[in-house]
């Protein structure tokens, strides 16, 4: 009976010595890692190694004078314009441009980077730590697709404000359809869609349009469709054809002016209230335009005149080739000088009110083998069609467009 006591007795410490075991069980330490804050950086440069300074050109600043401003010493300024002239002219920085400073941290807070910003995109980084070196880059951009769609009621511009998109899409279609339609005479009821590509900084600040990628145009009941096809061999390296691989230019825009009026046509027998309302023949075509609106050149060509002169006022002539010659009149000033090469689109002046002139316009005048003729009763010669071999290439690229075309809903005006 004592032995079994004593059993008794050994298993009731030996269970008890157990749950004072499990009552001490230590729980494994578990180290903190603190996390190191992310690093920041701005156009390529640790801010935390630095001071930074934002601010923007203003109105008779230098570069001189704000690098002195910011510690470096007249100096040090020299030998850096020097330095940097062949890739930075450093006179020729704008006001209204923002520009930012990396300072030393030290006692000295010296400038040491200076960041010029060209635009949203394009920035210059001169820096002159040690060596000196000026650099031109770009910020990070996405593309992104997206479409648009709608029905006019008065005009493309109201129609783009109206949903919503930027005009600059409306713009670049403009462009695309200078030949074949005309944006001053649209109809309550034509529609149109587009794929474009928009640019975007740091994922979410809009810096433009890129490109249009296909659109559908129906003008008047009839649709135009433009895709835009890229290939080595063409001119400009790209160009926008129908679905049929019909080329969408022509030798000549439509008029020298976006989105502007013909205020006069070309009339042989108009009446001039300028001439004490005696018939004068009017040998132009009047595109009515608020003074600094930009005036195109309507086809490439050599300029052969850039004066004032008379009644006609500040003026360019554009010799095209044998045949074609253009003039455009009563600018507020000039952009081109003569014997420069100027393309199709690209800004010669713009709209004045120089010479005989009631109101600002442009008096867009054409020559026809040497005779002053209507540019709307011409003719024109289309633009180089597309190559036969290219032509598969391009069906088979179009296909995706078309189908993407095909599912975007017409955005229909909201009824008030």
């Amino acid at each position: 009976m004592k032995k079994f006591g004593y059993i008794l007795l050994a298993i009731v410490v030996l269970i008890s010595c157990q749950k004072e075991k499990e009552k001490k069980v230590i729980e494994p330490e578990v180290e903190v890692i603190k996390k190191k804050p992310p690093v920041v950086k701005e156009f390529g440069f640790n801010i935390d190694h630095f001071t930074v300074v934002k601010d923007t050109i203003k109105p008779g600043d230098s570069f001189g004078e704000i690098l002195d401003s910011h510690g470096v010493d007249r100096g040090r300024v020299f030998e850096i314009t020097n330095k940097i002239k062949d890739s930075f002219n450093v006179t020729r920085i704008q006001a209204g441009k923002p520009y930012t400073l990396f300072k030393s941290k030290d006692t000295s807070a010296k400038a040491q980077i200076f960041v010029y910003q060209n635009n949203d995109i394009d920035y210059t980084v001169v820096d002159f730590r040690d060596s000196i070196i000026a650099t031109k880059n770009k910020k990070p951009v996405k593309l992104v697709e997206k479409v648009a769609s709608g029905i006019i009621e008065s005009s493309l511009l109201q129609t783009f404000d109206d949903i919503n998109v930027n005009s600059l899409v409306a713009y670049k279609m403009a462009d695309i359809y200078a030949w074949t339609i005309d944006f001053t005479r649209l109809e309550a009821g034509d529609e149109f869609k587009v794929i474009y590509t928009e640019k975007y900084i740091e994922d979410s600040i809009p810096a433009g349009i890129e490109m249009i990628k296909a659109s559908y145009f129906k003008h008047r009941g009839k649709p135009i469709f433009a895709y835009r096809f890229a290939h080595d061999s063409l001119e400009q390296g790209f160009d926008f054809y129908d679905q049929e691989a019909d080329n969408l230019r022509r030798a000549f825009l439509r008029a020298p002016v976006q989105f502007s009026r013909i205020s006069s046509r070309y009339n042989l027998r108009r009446r001039i209230k300028y001439y004490g309302n005696k018939i004068r023949p009017h040998k132009g075509t009047d595109f009515a335009a608020p003074i600094g609106t930009p005036i195109l050149a309507t086809a490439d060509g050599i300029v052969t005149k850039s004066e004032r002169k008379g009644g006609n006022g500040k003026y360019v002539r554009i010799r095209h080739n044998a045949t074609y010659e253009t003039q455009y009149l009563h600018m507020s000033r000039q952009a081109v000088k003569v014997g420069q090469y100027v393309r199709q689109g690209e800004t010669i002046g713009y709209i004045g009110m120089t010479g005989n002139t009631s109101g600002p316009h442009v008096c867009y005048r054409f020559w026809k083998n040497g005779k002053q003729v209507d540019p709307f009763q011409q003719d024109l010669p289309a633009s180089k069609p597309l190559d036969e071999k290219l032509k598969p290439e391009f069906f088979e690229f179009i296909k995706p467009l078309q189908q993407r075309l095909d599912s975007v809903q017409l955005k229909k005006p909201e009824i008030l």
